[in-house]
């Protein structure tokens, strides 16, 4: 008889962002002509940089040329793109990562999302509270977290990393020793980012507790701090512990393009000995059959001078809208973090509102929309995400709009 995987019935609603796309629909639908900005789903809004878009043009045009067409590539994808990656992303900085060590995919969500496959059903996880939801969901499907409590809305089966004012929202070690750590530094969504001693302190726990951490990077070129690392890799002896993912997304503007990779370094085993990079080769042979030849041409020109210059005016752009929205609300006397090492801004609700509360609040009298903190855990309960993804000018008008509610 068939049956389908009973794991995702125990999935809570929709994903957090269909619910609010289909909230603001609604809102559009019954309120025409009346002009709505968001700042809620981290998707960026500058154009891609020229230095990108002639690269695109070229990889087109070498695909219509016999002697230059490309079909299916190599598993890890292209080492002119790998060997640029293992040369800017990690020996600038210090970091023993070789370009081999190095899978190319269509994007980190892809990648976080997956990742899980390579473990035992019966590992258990931890997470950073709040954080981006895929690491949760995807465990849920996978049979990891147990049962979801509606009322707290935690699971039975997971760690949670509790971030709050009260630490300063960096996570504290885990509670119960567990197999699979998630950290997102830059965090989604609070915009804070773990310090080089903070970092080194959960390698060191892993090391010595035989856990690995799944370290999602997909924001480091918007650090702006010294003392802030841009890899774990930095960390002594990361090597043996780690797994880092990062995107091409949010700095290069390559949500609509699709590329990302993930660092999987050899010498990282199970508690048997078991190559977790055999692993995720297999895994990544198997179902995945590449980013595309193009995408990867215009992945490598974000490493050319150029391309670097330009990606640089892109963060730039991005964390100037950061700044307008932390002075203006902060100006205003809301409580808000972040912005500083990352292009989020984490805003206390006012009047002791829920975060969902909130949300309705600020679409229905500003027509502003951003993203619940409680979608992303339950710490996030009472907080509010608001990126910095749009424009200079609608970024102005969203903070003038929510500062006179106040």
């Amino acid at each position: 008889m068939l049956k389908v995987n009973q794991n995702y019935l125990k999935l809570p609603g929709s994903y957090l962002f269909s619910d609010i796309a289909k909230k603001v629909k609604g809102y559009k639908e019954e309120h025409q002509g009346e002009e709505v900005i968001s700042l809620g789903i981290g998707d960026v809004t500058r154009p891609l940089t020229p230095t990108i878009v002639k690269a695109l043009h070229e990889a087109v045009d070498d695909m219509a040329d016999i002697e230059r067409f490309h079909g299916y590539g190599p598993d890890l994808g292209y080492a002119f793109l790998r060997e640029k990656i293992a040369e800017f992303d990690f020996k600038r900085r210090g970091c023993e990562i070789c370009a081999d060590e190095i899978f190319v995919s269509d994007g980190a969500k892809s990648d976080s999302g997956n990742i899980q496959e390579i473990f035992a059903e019966t590992c258990s996880i931890a997470v950073s509270d709040p954080v981006y939801p895929v690491y949760v969901d995807s465990n849920v499907m996978a049979g990891r977290t147990g049962t979801y409590d509606p009322a707290s809305t935690r699971w039975s089966d997971v760690v949670y990393m509790p971030c709050t004012k009260d630490n300063d929202f960096v996570p504290d070690l885990p509670s119960k020793t567990p197999d699979i750590i998630y950290i997102c530094s830059p965090n989604n969504p609070t915009g804070i980012a773990l310090t080089r001693d903070q970092l080194q302190t959960f390698v060191d726990y892993a090391i010595k507790n035989k856990s690995v951490i799944l370290f999602d990077a997909a924001y480091e070129a918007y650090i702006s701090e010294e003392n802030v690392p841009h890899s774990i890799y930095e960390c002594e002896g990361a090597r043996e512990c780690a797994i880092e993912m990062r995107s091409f997304s949010k700095n290069a503007g390559f949500t609509g393009v699709r590329l990302g990779y993930t660092v999987v370094p050899k010498n990282l085993v199970d508690a048997e000995g078991k190559s977790l990079y055999a692993l995720w080769a297999r895994r990544h042979g198997t179902k995945f059959n590449g980013a595309s030849y193009i995408q990867q041409r215009a992945g490598e020109a974000v490493y050319t001078a150029e391309g670097q210059k330009e990606i640089e005016g892109l963060v730039s752009y991005y964390m100037e809208n950061a700044r307008t929205i932390r002075d203006g609300l902060t100006k205003a006397g809301f409580t808000v973090c972040g912005g500083v090492n990352a292009p989020y801004i984490w805003l206390k609700t006012p009047e002791s509102m829920t975060s969902w509360e909130f949300f309705d609040y600020l679409l229905h009298n500003s027509q502003v929309v951003g993203t619940p903190g409680s979608g992303f855990g339950p710490s996030g309960e009472g907080y509010f995400r608001l990126t910095s993804f749009g424009s200079h000018e609608n970024t102005r008008k969203a903070v003038e709009r929510i500062v006179a509610l106040k």
